[in-house]
């Protein structure tokens, strides 16, 4: 290396700190904050008046986060854990937060240089017979003046915040699901179990008719009227074995199985628990994910207005390269080896025909477009919460009067058939009486189920969490989303 380079290098390099502590003071212009919880309350909900507590009767307290356990089925339990596990649905909810995460460390990467290497040989070796071969270290960075790079890494961060809590809110959504389907799979097991229990009444109130027949005071009539009523509850108890079946396929299919309905319910639910606490309805716009998922919805597309208004200014790039050219076919003009080189490049648009313009108001309209989005999520999400609790009362209010109704309707079928035996009554008035207790019977089922199966809709409508289940995320992957 000659003296000339012993002595430029140095030159440069002296100049290279200054350089980069006016790129750094330049680059630090604050950023815009987008718009918090009560902002948009104010200016996405301005006809709600957000009430101190649910309108619908309530238990005061902290929302509970584990509310599978709290519904005391173990197997549940063991379901929901699986369903986490191998539910092909959340698969592509967490792969969507992979993706979201490396856009974040891709949009981050924009805040530091970039250098590149380029290296080619000379001589015979060379291609072209130049005989120039050397190496070339160029190096850029983009001087974030008016924050288009931090805005669009700020939007990135949101989008992977919103991936991460639609993440959550589909473990909810599909937790739910199996919670659900389990419940009605149990009430298939004892709404069959029920119509098999009353096909066994049929049958003995034919043979009862067959029996006054053959003595002489009954008739034909009331024999048929009775088989008639047998075969039309043997019909209901093979469609409600086809029901579980098919309900035991459907929780089959959530947990990433074959659906060959090997999963048997228990005759039984578990005892369901008392109301639990609902909280206070402020604390839904932070608890629930697919309401945080879609502020921050509004907040990536707040900052990607930032990026769009900053991209219509000019942009300042530093520029550097390391040098060392060596040729075998002639003398080259200078001969200082290596060499090093600053610059600066300044780009502007002039004009664009208002294309740039458009995307910003493009952006802007998409803004627009999540917050009314995050306004329809909250107002649902009351919705849904004061809707469970009422559900929840009328239920609980409906299945004593139901437990009553089945208990009044067996007193007086066994009424009913006393009579028929004396001869004071006929078939019609036995097989009407039977078909009310089966109605009330069956309603109370059905209501003891909508029972389970609300109180999951509320916990859910709540924001509630599940308990321990197998990560939905590979730590690696929120890791890697936080430390950008």
């Amino acid at each position: 290396m000659s003296d000339g380079a012993n002595r430029k290098v140095p030159t440069a390099a002296k100049s290279l700190p200054a350089v980069l502590a006016m790129a750094l003071t330049l680059s630090a212009c604050a950023l815009k904050p987008a718009p918090d919880r009560d902002a948009l309350i104010h200016e996405e909900l301005p006809n709600m008046k957000l009430p101190a507590a649910w309108v619908e009767t309530s238990t005061a307290g902290a929302v509970e986060d584990n509310w599978v356990a709290t519904l005391g089925d173990q197997q549940l339990s063991a379901f929901v854990a699986e369903a986490i596990t191998y539910n092909a649905d959340l698969r592509i909810a967490a792969a969507r937060v992979e993706e979201a995460a490396a856009g974040v460390k891709a949009s981050g990467a924009q805040l530091y240089p970039s250098v590149n290497l380029l290296a080619r040989t000379g001589g015979k070796v060379g291609g072209d017979g130049s005989g120039i071969g050397g190496v070339l270290v160029p190096a850029s960075w983009e001087i974030d003046l008016w924050g288009r790079v931090r805005y669009g890494r700020r939007a990135a961060e949101d989008q992977y915040a919103s991936a991460e809590a639609d993440a959550a809110a589909a473990a909810q959504s599909v937790a739910a699901l199996v919670a659900k389907s389990w419940f009605l799979a149990i009430e298939a097991r004892q709404q069959r179990d029920l119509a098999v229990e009353m096909v066994t009444n049929a049958r003995g109130t034919l043979r009862l008719a067959e029996d006054r027949k053959r003595i002489g005071p009954g008739s034909a009539l009331e024999v048929d009227q009775a088989d008639a009523s047998l075969q039309a509850l043997l019909d209901t108890a093979r469609q409600l074995d086809l029901a579980m079946v098919q309900a035991s396929r459907s929780l089959e299919l959530l947990l990433g199985r074959y659906p060959a309905a090997e999963i048997e319910a228990p005759s039984a639910f578990a005892m369901l628990p008392a109301t639990p606490a609902v909280g206070v309805p402020s604390e839904l716009l932070e608890r629930r994910p697919d309401i945080v998922a879609a502020q921050r919805r509004v907040g990536a597309a707040f900052n990607l207005v930032g990026q769009a208004d900053a991209a219509r200014l000019p942009r300042l790039s530093l520029t550097a390269g390391l040098s060392s050219i060596t040729s075998e076919t002639f003398v080259l003009q200078n001969r200082d080896n290596p060499q090093i080189g600053l610059g600066a490049t300044l780009f502007g648009t002039l004009f664009d025909a208002g294309a740039l313009e458009a995307q910003a108001d493009a952006r802007r309209a998409e803004q627009k477009q999540a917050a009314a989005a995050w306004a329809q999520t909250g107002l649902k999400a009351f919705g849904e919460v004061e809707g469970a609790l009422a559900t929840e009362a009328t239920l609980r209010d409906r299945e004593p009067l139901l437990i009553a109704a089945v208990q009044r309707n067996d007193d007086a079928l066994a009424l009913e058939k006393t009579r028929y035996r004396v001869g004071s009554s006929d078939m019609r008035n036995v097989l009407a009486q039977e078909m009310a207790l089966y109605s009330s019977r069956s309603a109370l089922l059905r209501v003891q189920a909508d029972q389970h199966v609300n109180r999951v809709s509320l916990y859910v409508a709540l924001g509630g969490g599940f308990g321990e289940t197998p990560a939905l995320i590979p730590p690696s992957v929120a890791e890697a989303g936080a430390a950008q």
